[in-house]
């Protein structure tokens, strides 16, 4: 994966200065576009230009997220971006993986973006935590479940322990049982979690929750997005023979933006970049067809 030299800046004019008005952090300038995002002391930024733009300085502090999609789609790299953009602001972050040894994951993401975490390790600004090391007993028997104040409680010992700011889950469906029927249940379980969470009060998370390919969920279960305070869900989407990389803002409460579809990319050394809402694309695919 490359950097397009040729990608436009998608903010311009009056949306533009506006932008500038808001305080500048310096270590937050993005070369390829020229943009800067502002700093917020309510808001994390997320470290994706564009989106951070619209969501006017990042997520709301102190608030739970979910980044929703199918395998493959990138909701670790954000994850991860959103982490790495903490630890560069003096933020620390903790990672709790569920499904995917921690090492893997630092392995992976630094042969295919180049990010090495080993200094924000060492520095204490990045933790990564297998959680589910702590609970070998109950991953002999299915039908037994964690209690979500357990759960909550372990992770409350490393935020407290490392002064974490930013957390994420990822993913969250290993947590649930997922051959568990009762909707009802897994809705209550996941209420409790959230709520032992939120409790932490000025840490921002992120949950990731992959979705069943081909199923038209925004989430594994169909009710994590009703006790998130924002939702984005990452997807494929095909034009005229073009096939792009879509994020979807469903949610943001407390946050004046509307839904929109934006194409994004993932870069090397960069991660995800936002390209241009999708509406604007789909033109630019037009013009380019009609050339």
């Amino acid at each position: 994966m490359t950097v397009s030299d040729d990608v436009e800046p998608i903010v311009s004019g009056e949306e533009y200065q506006e932008y500038l008005r808001y305080e500048q952090y310096p270590s937050y300038y993005d070369a390829r576009t020229g943009w800067y995002a502002w700093y917020d002391a309510n808001k994390t930024p997320t470290g994706i230009m564009y989106l951070d733009y619209l969501l006017q300085g990042g997520l709301r502090r102190g608030e739970i997220y979910l980044v929703a999609g199918e395998a493959g789609q990138g909701k670790t790299i954000f994850a991860l971006q959103f982490l790495k953009t903490g630890a560069e602001m003096d933020e620390p972050g903790l990672y709790i993986t569920i499904d995917e040894p921690s090492d893997d994951v630092k392995r992976g993401v630094r042969d295919a973006l180049g990010w090495d975490f080993s200094q924000f390790e060492s520095q204490n600004r990045l933790v990564f935590v297998d959680l589910r090391t702590h609970f070998k007993v109950y991953a002999k028997d299915e039908k037994v479940m964690a209690d979500p104040r357990d759960i909550a409680r372990i992770i409350t010992e490393y935020v407290r322990r490392h002064n974490i700011k930013r957390l994420v889950i990822d993913p969250i469906a290993p947590l649930i049982i997922t051959s568990h029927s009762d909707i009802l249940w897994i809705r209550e379980y996941m209420r409790e979690l959230v709520f032992q969470l939120k409790k932490m009060k000025d840490i921002t998370a992120l949950l990731t929750s992959e979705i069943p390919s081909g199923e038209n969920k925004i989430s594994r279960f169909g009710v994590e997005e009703y006790l998130a305070s924002g939702v984005i869900k990452l997807e494929l989407d095909e034009y005229k023979g073009r096939v792009f990389r879509v994020m979807f803002i469903r949610k943001m409460r407390w946050t004046p933006v509307k839904p929109i579809k934006l194409v994004f990319d993932i870069y090397y050394g960069y991660g995800i970049q936002v390209i241009s809402p999708l509406e604007n694309y789909l033109v630019s695919i037009d013009n380019e067809l009609r050339q």
